[in-house]
């Protein structure tokens, strides 16, 4: 297995005489199959809510959800997994499929809805579980829940118990430094959209609504699909700039494509730095967006970034592997004519489909009605400019709503803060 580097400009010309000039690079990456590759296998953890609220319909729904995917799952393959409602317990421990049967049997003799809703103690029992089979496979959990984390009570200046939804970032934070992914499913329309959002982005995972339990079923497929294709695990796009070229300082990077996520930037010892991508697909193109700047620059064909990428390949059991060192140029002209490149127009576009959505939600949790609306028509018309129909349907009724004096309900809510990150499945 192999990976695939590209890299694009949004405007490859520079002008010679500018002091700063600022331009978006677009990188591609994604895993290529040799002759010879075959399918990685997978050590799945489903680690799903059993509280009170999913009692009848939801939880039946689920367990033929989870049933769909272990008929899935091929020899070799592991399996685990752990319901939470109060507390937290393993139902079926991480084991390899032998006997599909069985474990559907056990899961619906044992998932039954009662309790509170105790995220973190799931999640750290799933990362326990899944810890148990990495070895020459691909790592993920599947998180479900319909409702919020139990937070801690504060008084005056002291905590009085855990704080579930701070426990639940943290162990997010701990298993991607484990080479672990997390994606998170929000069940219904009460869940916490925040907390999840950040629990699939810190555990490079996706975040997925299932608004009906009907759609269980579909929604739990298509995120399977996408693992079954992984190639490569635990890779990182490294990232160094030539002098007199920086990044931005706010926001500088963000993955745009499959979902959009703010990516955090670690710096490394020699100067350079480090953005961790999860595991790379065969057939999904990861397409990260960088926010540079360019200080004058000699005229010709110039150097302004080398890109690489480490990773691992679990085929082989090969860790901290590192792809060809791929140059970034500008053309650097004195007769300057700008070359937009519709590409990485497109990637633009996306991202600012997120962020004036974020805006948006800013706004209205301020208070600010009318601002939060003209935000969200906005995004709607950014939408529409990159053909994600979809989305401009759900982010025009909502500014709509606000506009007619309306208050947004929880699906509403739910459906904004997805069509900002993702393109609508049709």
């Amino acid at each position: 297995m192999k990976v695939k580097l590209l890299w694009a400009l949004n405007d490859n010309n520079v002008d010679v005489a500018q002091t700063n000039s600022q331009r978006q690079l677009a990188i591609t990456i994604s895993a290529i199959a040799g002759e010879f590759d075959q399918n990685l296998p997978l050590n799945l953890c489903l680690i799903l809510d059993r509280s009170g609220s999913m009692h009848g319909q939801p939880i039946k729904t689920v367990i033929q959800a989870v049933e769909g995917l272990i008929d899935r799952l091929k020899v070799g393959d592991r399996i685990s997994v752990v319901a939470f409602s109060g507390s937290a317990e393993v139902i079926i421990p991480n084991q390899t499929i032998e006997d599909p049967e069985s474990i559907k049997s056990q899961i619906k003799n044992k998932l039954t809805a009662s309790g509170g809703t105790a995220i973190a103690e799931g999640l750290e029992l799933g990362i326990t579980e899944l810890m148990k089979g990495t070895r020459g496979a691909v790592s993920q959990a599947f998180l479900l829940t319909d409702g919020h984390g139990e937070s801690g009570l504060r008084i005056w200046k002291w905590d009085i118990g855990r704080d579930d939804n701070k426990r639940c970032l943290q162990l997010a934070q701990k298993a991607a430094k484990l080479n672990l992914t997390i994606n998170t499913f929000g069940f219904g329309n009460s869940w916490n959209q925040d907390l999840l959002e950040k629990i699939a982005d810190v555990g490079g995972g996706t975040l997925a609504h299932i608004e009906h339990p009907e759609q269980a079923v579909e929604q739990f497929s298509r995120l399977f699909g996408r693992i079954q294709s992984i190639g490569l695990t635990n890779a990182y796009l490294l990232l160094s700039l030539v002098p007199n070229v920086r990044l931005a300082e706010l926001k500088p990077i963000a993955q745009v494509a499959p979902d959009t996520i703010e990516l955090p930037v670690e710096p490394e010892a020699d100067s350079s730095f480090a953005l961790r991508l999860g595991d790379l697909m065969q057939d999904v193109e990861r397409v990260v967006l960088a926010n540079i700047y360019l200080g004058q620059l000699p005229e010709g064909k110039q150097a302004i970034a080398h890109l690489q990428i480490r990773y691992d390949d679990p085929l082989v059991n090969e860790q901290g592997l590192l792809s060809s060192l791929v140059p970034v140029y500008a053309d650097v002209v004195r007769a300057y004519q700008p070359t937009s490149n519709p590409q990485v127009q497109q990637s633009i576009l996306a991202l600012a489909k997120y962020r004036q959505t974020q805006l948006a939600e800013a706004k209205l949790q301020q208070g600010d009605r009318t601002g939060a609306a003209t935000m969200l028509q906005t995004a709607a018309k950014t939408a529409l400019q990159i053909g994600d129909k979809g989305a401009a349907t759900v982010l025009q009724t909502s500014a709509t709503r606000l506009q007619a004096g309306e208050e947004l309900s929880e699906a509403d809510l739910k459906k904004t803060r997805i069509v900002s990150k993702t393109v609508l499945q049709e």
